[in-house]
């Protein structure tokens, strides 16, 4: 590996590198903070484009492309409640609020460096442990990912503000909604009555714009505006903003845990971000305040969003599979190169390799530089009055759900899933474990139907294998907490 590394760090000084790895990551903040559109969107429709290019230089903009819009849905899921990626769902749950108590700014400084430490950790994990954690990502079997989504859906738990029984309902709609469409294993039609457009299930992207930001449009119409206007004194406060104390240890173990979530196959950043902000909700002496605006749900998941980055592309690099749809997606970018993943592009393309590796810390730096820079900017969005909000919160998600498949049927399904969004939030229950369920049903009932044929039937297969065995204790240990302090509540209250 060493006599690698100094030849990529050589190409990388190049001027033209560094100015596309710097506009890569500009489109992917651009990209990734507009609802709906994506950074697989937006790294597949550069692939035709890296055509033309030096491998590395095609590469490089991929990555910055990939970086940067992992970190670009923050933003408006902080400001307008509207998560620009499906993996910026979670940062929601505490951003949004902190930008209505006019702590925007802050918010976004803590999605920056969270994202950029998260990135880092992964991008480490990734230039230094490929080969073994590719080796470790493959003893992970259809039983180990229907663990791993109980592990995810035991996030219910703690996503439940109020009523346990109304948060549990929530999910299981989640996971009911989820059932629509074509099984997986028999190719049954289920639930579609009929109609096309839902013979591949519900589109995610539509029901998440619609949950987070159709039914936010609806709150909104009863404000004037989400918070007073922000004075010249707190922009400058806002830029000269540092990380917050007590942030590290949550910004670390998010790092790791989207490291580690983002190398499975198939699991992915969204999976990861709800798992770590379980994960600090748990371990906090706060917990209550998870959800009103504290920063350390905003570390959390944006720490564990970033960390899928370099995880995913561990075992792409290694041995050919994909972490992710993103990751797919620069498979394609790989092979139009003619590089074919494997163990040769560590040693015949060593150089290649690793400049593209060493381009992804510095397509972090660039969005950290520009986060920092612009967020003062993109703080005074709360300001902003909620007659000229509204309209624009409303075109975003219209063109947000048409854009993913050019489909109208995508935006009535957008506005259905806000108008019944909103009312569920009125009646107590909770989208979050809803969005959570209609994640992780599919990738549970695709691990629980693969387990069972290959265990002929037997249930025992979930508890005798090694790794199922450490998740299962892992969900149980982050449940204890959970249940004893709704049982605390429930006593408060009879007492």
């Amino acid at each position: 590996m060493t006599e690698f590394i100094l030849p990529a760090l050589s190409s990388l000084l190049d001027p033209m590198v560094l100015l596309v790895i710097s506009a890569g990551s500009v489109v992917g903040i651009i990209v990734g903070a507009m609802p709906g559109l994506t950074a697989t969107m937006a790294v597949a429709l550069l692939i035709p484009v890296t055509f033309g290019m030096a491998p590395l230089l095609g590469l490089a903009l991929m990555g910055g492309v990939y970086s940067g819009g992992m970190y670009g849905g923050a933003i408006s899921a902080i400001l307008l409640s509207t998560p620009g990626t499906p993996a910026a769902a979670a940062t929601a749950f505490d951003g949004y609020p902190m930008a209505r108590q006019g702590k925007g700014g802050e918010a976004l400084s803590v999605a920056t460096w969270a994202s950029f430490w998260g990135g880092i950790v992964s991008t480490f994990a990734l230039l230094l442990m490929a080969p073994a954690l590719a080796k470790f990502s493959l003893r992970f079997g259809p039983p180990e990912y229907f663990v791993l989504a109980i592990m995810g859906l035991s996030s219910i738990v703690t996503l439940t503000k109020g009523s346990m029984v109304k948060g549990l309902l929530s999910g299981f709609l989640g996971l009911t909604i989820a059932t629509i469409g074509m099984d997986p294993l028999s190719g049954f039609m289920r639930f579609t009555f009929g109609k096309i457009d839902l013979f591949d299930g519900i589109p995610f992207m539509p029901a998440l714009i619609g949950l987070f930001s159709v039914s936010q449009i609806l709150d909104l119409t009863a404000e004037t505006r989400i918070t007073e206007n922000i004075d010249d004194a707190t922009l400058s406060t806002i830029k000269r903003s540092k990380l917050p104390r007590g942030l590290a240890g949550t910004i670390c173990r998010g790092g790791v845990i989207g490291t580690i979530v983002g190398m499975l196959p198939g699991a992915g950043a969204t999976i990861s971000s709800f798992i770590s902000y379980n994960f600090a909700k748990q371990s906090a002496r706060d917990p209550e305040t998870f959800g009103k605006g504290n920063p350390k749900g905003v570390a959390a998941a944006e720490s564990a969003n970033n960390g899928c980055v370099g995880g995913s592309l561990i075992p792409l690099l290694t041995l050919g599979i994909p972490g992710n749809s993103v990751a797919a997606a620069l498979m394609g970018g790989l092979m139009i190169q003619g590089l074919i993943p494997g163990p040769e592009l560590f040693s015949r393309y060593g150089t290649l390799t690793y400049g593209f590796i060493l381009s992804l810390f510095i397509a972090n730096l660039v969005f950290l530089v520009l986060g920092l820079y612009l967020a003062p900017y993109f703080a005074r969005v709360t300001s902003t009055p909620n007659a000229l909000l509204i309209p624009g919160i409303a075109i975003l998600s219209v063109i947000g759900s048409y854009a993913i498949n050019n489909n109208m049927f995508d935006v009535w399904l957008m506005i259905a899933f806000g108008i019944a969004g909103y009312f569920l939030e009125k009646g107590g229950f909770s989208t979050g474990a809803l969005v959570l369920g209609l994640i992780l049903g599919p990738i549970a009932e695709l691990g629980f139907g693969q387990s069972l044929i290959m265990s002929q039937g037997s249930p025992m297969i979930f508890f005798e294998r090694p790794l199922c065995i450490l998740l299962w204790v892992i969900t149980l240990l982050l449940m204890i907490p959970a249940f004893s302090s709704h049982l605390k509540k429930t006593k408060n209250r009879t007492e």
